[in-house]
């Protein structure tokens, strides 16, 4: 099989002899993290995921004309509740921020007017990151978690939010060689706050991970299937790739009606 040449969407990829030639609209900056995954994903499923969604979006609208690039993946994610499992990599909310604002003032020097922040893990929220960042710097930034683009119901049985049956359906299309026989899975059976406002959600706080789940999965991988990722990361790239067709074309100074 021949070799895939560069996707000029794809910075991993590409060259200064590209990049040169290329005027940009719209940036995008994976972000994911490092931690386990029950035992039968990898530790970096959040990057591999959110990097190949990345581009497949990116790809999507380079194609219909939008002049999008996909930036290297920042693979280290908010994981304070989970440092007491071998190889967690924890990366502070203020660390983000500093990161977040390093990229951002680079863009912007080299005038790129617009950011997305592609997240794929739940620990990270840049929200407020990119609302101290708003006035700083003449560059739009915006944060997509891309699990979140489509309805999971439409697609899976179990909504378990870690190493359930998306993320492994997912993977399982995805890159299949890293996905060990779901015979090795855990359950990913999850404990529950006893109180009830954390238990219902609309009360907050972080998950210490050990205390909820035996094997680090929440959320049952059984019924996961290459098909079913296949369809969902169909449906989500197809999302993606049309937000960022419209970002690539919107006006940053006139993004209201």
């Amino acid at each position: 099989m021949a070799p895939q040449p560069p996707r000029p969407y794809v910075l991993n990829e590409v060259t200064w002899k590209a990049v040169k030639d290329t005027r940009y609209e719209v940036a995008v900056l994976p972000w994911g993290a490092t931690e386990a995954h029950n035992y039968h994903l990898p530790y970096t499923t959040d990057n591999i995921a959110t990097e190949r969604i990345a581009a497949l979006a990116a790809g999507y609208a380079w194609e219909r004309g939008a002049k999008v690039v996909v930036l290297p993946t920042v693979p280290f994610g908010v994981n304070t509740g989970q440092l007491d499992i071998p190889l967690t990599i924890n990366m502070n909310p203020s660390t983000q921020t500093l990161v977040l604002r390093d990229v951002a003032a680079s863009l912007a020097g080299q005038g790129i007017k617009k950011l997305v922040v592609m997240n794929g893990h739940g620990g990270n929220d840049f929200r407020q990151m990119i609302r101290e960042l708003q006035g700083a710097m003449a560059l739009f930034v915006c944060t997509v978690n891309w699990y979140q683009a489509v309805d999971l119901k439409q697609f899976f049985s179990d909504l378990g939010d870690h190493a359930g049956e998306m993320e492994t359906s997912v993977l399982m299309h995805l890159t299949p060689e890293l996905v060990r026989p779901l015979a090795e899975a855990g359950p990913g059976r999850a404990r529950g706050f006893k109180i009830a406002a954390l238990r219902e959600k609309w009360a907050w706080a972080p998950r210490l991970w050990r205390k909820v789940t035996d094997d680090t999965g929440v959320g049952n991988p059984a019924a996961a299937t290459p098909e079913k990722g296949k369809k969902y990361v169909e449906a989500v790239t197809e999302k993606l790739g049309n937000f960022l067709i419209d970002l690539a074309k919107a006006d940053p100074g006139a993004m209201y009606e």
